[in-house]
């Protein structure tokens, strides 16, 4: 337990040794366990919104699969087209410590959501509204993916002082990223729950546009 979170030190930390290593292999499998666990984590408390017990622990045990699964996804998704990007762009031979970066991110970010579950579970303590509930998920998501941003943004600096497009190709995927996993979370969902429907693994009408109904949700949280 020592060793696991000292390594989430330096991953938080943005360690620079995790971008020298040579065991490119060893380093990325640990950087998907924190991956996989944290993200276990927060996914089951997200999932517990309308409690626990009965057929809601179905809920707990499908939202805990599905935040893995979206944060890998949403990576793998993008990252063959990132893997062109880079050869355009002349840059492939430093793609393996991009990569390292890359994932390094990824773990961090679910190290912050593990941080921020306590503020879920009181978030769900003092609301009942559902559309309250799906918003701050988003919230901690957002806070967690800027953390993320600023571990990726430190283990780049010194590819971005090799070469000035690491720093275009960085923002880039930033604006890849966000665009897929909104979308790729929309398509899982639920993650949270509705109370009163009965739980299921994805919702039926589980096509379409994400951003439109992030827009109604907004809505009927303002609206009197």
């Amino acid at each position: 337990m020592r060793s696991f979170l000292q390594q989430a030190d330096g991953v938080l930390r943005a360690d620079f040794r995790l971008a020298e290593t040579t065991h490119v292999g060893k380093v990325l499998l640990r950087f998907l366990k924190y991956i996989c666990l944290c993200g276990l984590f927060y996914g089951a408390v997200m999932g517990s919104f309308s409690g626990v017990l009965g057929d809601r622990f179905w809920q707990v045990l499908y939202s805990s699969a599905k935040v893995p699964v979206l944060l890998i996804g949403t990576f793998l998704i993008c990252l063959p087209s990132f893997f062109v990007l880079n050869t355009l762009f002349g840059v492939r031979d430093d793609f393996t410590r991009a990569l390292i970066a890359l994932t390094a991110s990824q773990a961090g970010l679910t190290i912050v959501l593990c941080s921020l579950a306590p503020l879920t579970i009181a978030w769900y303590g003092s609301f009942a509204n559902y559309s309250a509930a799906i918003l701050f998920n988003g919230l901690m998501f957002a806070v967690a993916s800027l953390t993320a941003q600023i571990i990726l943004r430190r283990l780049y600096r010194l590819l971005i002082i090799r070469n000035r497009k690491h720093l275009l190709l960085l923002r880039v995927w930033l604006a890849l990223y966000i665009f897929v996993g909104v979308q790729l979370g929309w398509l899982l969902r639920p993650f949270v729950g509705e109370p009163g429907l009965p739980v299921q693994m994805f919702r039926q009408e589980a096509w379409g546009n994400a951003y439109i109904n992030i827009a109604r949700h907004v809505r009927d949280l303002v609206a009197p």
